[in-house]
């Protein structure tokens, strides 16, 4: 093997590849967030709401969970503007990863609630708490305990599969590393180097999901 190792393309680039990087976390952490919102929101509709809106949030489910996420991410990029409605990639690129991540979290949260039993439940409303308060207290948080490791699975997951926005180039990691290899024919040096990138980001939300189980769910149990 005669390859000759040049890594001076890469650290060359080093601002852009961590510009690209700080994009992928910010799209990751923002479709987490508003992912989550939309998992429990379906979820709480699918347990206890009618029955036509746990028809279009099983089709929603289905559908989602049954194509690919590149042509979810085709489909809003391209197929939007058909009707007038035109996104930038880094907007589409959220958008996507919102709808795709929502569909897989809500299922995630539905078993977490249909975990807590229906006596603890009336047990709240017997101690004169309000509907949400109920729902807060004795149903979500102790539902989101109980699938947490699972769901942050679900959402490192989600940052790894950011890198597919890569296609309608949304500006980050992956499109990055593209560019720079399309300058500089390094493939090896700088998908190595991006390989190591994702790891990093991997390891840092494990620890970001840690911390934060230890705040919100661990510090309460200790309390008690």
């Amino acid at each position: 093997m005669n390859y000759n190792f040049q890594f001076d393309a890469v650290f060359a680039s080093w601002d852009y590849l961590l510009t690209g990087a700080w994009l992928t976390i910010q799209l990751s952490l923002g479709a987490m967030a508003l992912g989550l919102l939309v998992a429990i929101l379906c979820a709480l509709g699918k347990t206890s709401g009618p029955k036509p809106v746990r028809w279009l949030i099983n089709a929603y489910i289905e559908v989602i969970r049954n194509t690919p996420f590149l042509v979810q991410i085709f489909l809003i990029f391209f197929g939007l503007p058909t009707a007038g409605i035109r996104l930038s990639p880094d907007l589409a690129a959220l958008i996507a990863m919102v709808v795709n991540v929502g569909a897989y979290a809500t299922e995630i949260i539905r078993a977490g609630i249909e975990s807590i039993q229906k006596g603890q439940i009336e047990a709240g409303l017997a101690l004169g708490l309000k509907p949400l308060q109920v729902f807060r207290y004795v149903i979500i948080k102790p539902a989101l305990r109980t699938v947490y490791p699972a769901l942050t699975s679900q959402f490192i997951l989600l940052m790894l599969s950011s890198s597919v926005v890569s296609a309608i180039s949304a500006d980050e990691l992956t499109s990055a590393a593209n560019n720079i290899q399309s300058q500089t024919f390094r493939s090896f040096e700088i998908y190595i180097v991006v390989t190591a990138m994702y790891l990093v980001m991997a390891m840092m939300f494990s620890a970001l999901f840690a911390v934060i189980h230890r705040l919100v769910f661990t510090y309460d149990l200790e309390r008690r």
